[in-house]
């Protein structure tokens, strides 16, 4: 490979997920299952929503949102990952390799913007009930949707501009299943003192805002639950914020263990398991979490389907 990653013959070799034949053929089938549902699942949720008047609310709106991101983000990784399988070099081109990361930064930095919105959403629901129509208006939900993206677009612009400027001339196989920032600087030949620090800030400020955000607005969500008198009420609302607790937990946890170590003390192959639970795990388990355990989403559900039937 060249020495710069200028030439536009750069290449590089993803290593896959796992180097052990034997596994090769039953992890193929089950990543290749596991997009299948979550394709299906994530477009179906869309569909459903844009389709269902009885749901159209903000609630809803985020819901297709993130239906749409994890489609995105899932989409940019395990293609390439289930080509990883084939008993074959997976040969990556530069532009591409840089390309995946960029779109991958995008979505996944959008995602968890996106969840401390939902957050935010459900405190006002359970907090303010009564302001909620005027506060959670479609304007603030579309200004709260572009500020998501655009966040997403700003830290993906800044970590790939860095690494484009980067050469690399140590090795061209990366040892990931896809081309994740901390394995493509441990190829790089170049100081990345920079990308380094820019990493822990724009991920930091990332993972910390919305982290805390979380955390403050459960703080007010339970004290106010507590104070339901119904027992059957704290119930239900207990309920809708222990399943988002739950993705953002898991979201966040794999996040951090991810990236907030210097790449000199990373582990590949953990890291290779943290990365399966955010790419292929969460985009399939959300429609689960917050739709399919939704009466709204299920009566919508049950009445385009009858409909259907009917007609």
């Amino acid at each position: 490979m060249a020495t710069s990653n200028h030439s536009s013959g750069a290449e590089f070799i993803l290593a896959g997920l796992t180097q052990r034949p034997e596994l090769q053929l039953p992890l193929f089938l089950l990543f290749l299952g596991i997009y299948v549902v979550t394709v299906v699942g994530n477009l179906g949720m869309i569909f459903l929503i844009a389709l269902s008047s009885q749901l159209y609310s903000p609630v809803y709106y985020f819901l297709s949102h993130l239906s749409f991101i994890d489609l995105c983000y899932s989409s940019v990784i395990t293609p390439k990952m289930l080509v990883n399988f084939v008993p074959e070099e997976n040969i990556i081109s530069f532009l591409e390799c840089i390309t995946q990361l960029y779109f991958f930064l995008i979505f996944v930095t959008a995602e968890g913007y996106l969840l401390t919105a939902m957050e935010y959403d459900h405190y006002v629901a359970i907090c303010r009930p009564l302001l909620y129509n005027i506060v959670m208006s479609h304007r603030v939900c579309s200004i709260m949707m572009a500020v998501v993206y655009s966040l997403g677009f700003l830290g993906a612009t800044v970590h790939t501009t860095r690494m484009s400027v980067l050469s690399f001339c140590r090795s061209h196989t990366v040892s990931h299943y896809f081309c994740d920032i901390l394995p493509l600087l441990t190829l790089s030949c170049s100081s990345t003192h920079i990308n380094e620090i820019l990493l822990f800030i724009i991920g930091g400020v990332n993972t910390l805002a919305t982290t805390l955000a979380v955390l403050i607005s459960y703080a007010f969500i339970f004290s106010s639950i507590l104070g339901i008198h119904s027992t059957e009420g704290q119930s239900k609302a207990f309920g809708t914020c222990s399943s988002h607790l739950l993705a953002v937990g898991i979201f966040f946890g794999s996040i951090t263990f991810m990236y907030f170590k210097p790449p000199s003390s990373t582990t590949m192959e953990k890291e290779k398991v943290s990365s399966v639970f955010y790419i292929t795990i969460i985009p399939v388990l959300n429609p689960l979490i917050y739709s399919l355990r939704n009466k709204d989403v299920k009566n919508a559900l049950k009445k385009m389907t009858g409909g259907r039937q009917s007609s």
